[in-house]
């Protein structure tokens, strides 16, 4: 059997013949034409909705990463703080700035390697991926 008329959806039983009668080549081009603009839509609007998901993963990592940027900003003001302190009085003072400052400093390389690794568990769009192959496959098995 041919596969075409194998497939879901019955796109390929109705590229031969209608009702038992033959068809035009503009009929069948026509309808072909039809086929390959539901199937690009369908893909579009399968996208759309895997990317929606895949937004929200990426939403929460740059949280964390602007989180980590805000920490480390106030971390390296705390060591210059430190600093100054340390420069202008050589008391202990600059010695807890500069210590909240190196504990801020920590807390943000720990925000952002998390976020780094949510970032990277990031993928494409696993069912858009599959259907495009079997669209691909569809379309090379209408031309043989």
């Amino acid at each position: 059997m041919d596969p075409a008329t194998n497939l879901g959806g019955g796109l390929g039983s109705h590229s031969y013949s209608a009702a038992g009668k033959d068809r035009s080549i503009a009929d069948v081009l026509s309808e072909a034409v039809t086929n390959l603009q539901e199937i690009i839509r369908a893909e579009v609007q399968l996208a759309k909705v895997e990317l929606k998901e895949e937004v929200g993963k990426a939403k929460s990592a740059g949280v964390m990463f602007g989180a980590s940027a805000v920490l480390a900003l106030f971390g390296v003001g705390l060591c210059l703080l430190g600093v100054v302190f340390a420069l202008t009085y050589l008391l202990p003072l600059w010695a807890a700035a500069l210590g909240m400052g190196v504990v801020l400093l920590v807390i943000a390389g720990l925000a952002f390697a998390a976020a780094r690794e949510n970032l990277k568990k990031l993928k494409l769009p696993p069912k858009t991926v599959m259907t495009v192959k079997e669209d691909v496959a569809w379309m090379r098995n209408q031309n043989k």
